[in-house]
């Protein structure tokens, strides 16, 4: 099954970068979103159920958010929904993304966009752009917001 979906969750680990043999980057990460209402007679709000995901992207975006993305991030997710039937000792099916868009959440803080150069100058550019972006944010680090490291559920299946 191949669909496209989009999907607004927490990043729930450290995205995992590679480059193939053939040269072809690929970054993942495991994404979650949990339900939340608001319970009117505890006068609280309450965490329903989670759905886990995982998400590749690949080429362009996979080095962009292998240097943008990091795990408690708030992120929206657009791509090809997968349904993967596995067996083993137990049976399953995994549920992933692959992505074409992915983006920080932005009811949930500030982000900051830089284009990227097209060409072989892309990838130093990037890393340049990151460095910089580095500087920026250890000078706001007092006034930014984050996001609460307890709405990622504590283990993912």
């Amino acid at each position: 099954m191949s669909d496209t979906v989009a999907v607004r969750g927490f990043v729930a680990t450290e995205p995992r970068h590679l480059v193939t043999e053939g040269g072809l980057p690929i970054t993942s990460f495991r994404l979650v979103t949990t339900r939340r209402r608001y319970n009117r007679q505890a006068s609280a709000w309450e965490d329903g159920g989670s759905n886990w995901y995982t998400v590749s992207a690949f080429r362009r975006l996979a080095l962009s958010a292998a240097d943008c993305i990091t795990k408690g991030d708030p992120v929206l997710v657009a791509g090809r929904l997968c349904l993967r039937e596995w067996a083993g000792e137990k049976q399953g099916v995994t549920v992933e993304i692959e992505a074409d868009s992915i983006g920080h959440d932005l009811s949930w803080g500030r982000s900051r966009f830089i284009k990227a150069v097209a060409g072989e100058a892309a990838e130093t550019a990037h890393y340049a752009a990151s460095d910089e972006r580095a500087d920026e944010a250890s000078e706001e680090a007092s006034t930014r917001v984050t996001t609460p490291s307890d709405r990622i559920p504590a283990a993912a299946p």
